[in-house]
C-alpha cells in the first residue's frame, strides 16, 4: 500500500510540453493531505474494528458463560423442584403411615376397652348373683334363727316356762 510518504517523495520526470511544475505540486500537495487524512482514519478505523472484535469476542464468551448458566440454572431448578416433590411425597407417605398406626392403635385401644367393658359387666353381674345369693343365705339363716327362737318361744310356753332363751 502507498502511503502519504510515498506520494510526497514521488519525483517525476520533466518532459518539455509537460505540465506545469507548480500545478502538479499543488495537486499532489492536496492529495497527500487527503491521502493521508484517509490513511490514519482507516488506521484508526483498524484500531476500532480490533477493539470492538475483541469487544464482541469477549461478549460472545459472556453469552456463553450465560446461557451455560442458565442452563445450570434451570437444571438446578428442575432438581430443587424434584426433590421437594420427592420429599413432599415421602413426608406424606409418612404420614399417611403415621395416620394409619394412630387409627390401628386407637380401634385396638376401643377394643381393649370393649373387652374390660365386658369383663366389668360379667364381673358386676357374678358380683351380683353372688350377693343376692349372700342376702338370701342370710335371710334364709335369719329366717330359720327366728322361726327357731319361735318355735324355742312357743314350746317354752307350752311347757310353761316363760323363759326367753
Amino acid at each position: 500500500m502507498i502511503t502519504p510518504l510515498d506520494i510526497q517523495n514521488k519525483v517525476f520526470r520533466r518532459s518539455f510540453w509537460g505540465f506545469k511544475p507548480k500545478d502538479v505540486n499543488a495537486f499532489l500537495n492536496e492529495m497527500i493531505n487527503d491521502y493521508e487524512k484517509m490513511y490514519k482514519e482507516n488506521i484508526e478505523y483498524k484500531d476500532k474494528i480490533g477493539m470492538l472484535s475483541d469487544q464482541i469476542r469477549q461478549y460472545n464468551t459472556m453469552e456463553e458463560t450465560l446461557k451455560s448458566t442458565l442452563l445450570i440454572a434451570q437444571k438446578t431448578a428442575e432438581e430443587v423442584g424434584l426433590n421437594a416433590r420427592n420429599k413432599a411425597d415421602v413426608i406424606i407417605e409418612n404420614a399417611e403411615d403415621t395416620g394409619k398406626q394412630i387409627i390401628y392403635q386407637a380401634r385396638e385401644d376401643v377394643r381393649d376397652i370393649k373387652e374390660e367393658y365386658e369383663h366389668l359387666k360379667k364381673e358386676i353381674f357374678i358380683f351380683k348373683t353372688r350377693y343376692e345369693s349372700f342376702m338370701k343365705a342370710q335371710l334364709l339363716s335369719l329366717d330359720e334363727f327366728y322361726n327357731e327362737i319361735e318355735s324355742n318361744t312357743k314350746a317354752n310356753v307350752t311347757e310353761g316356762h316363760t323363759e326367753i332363751v
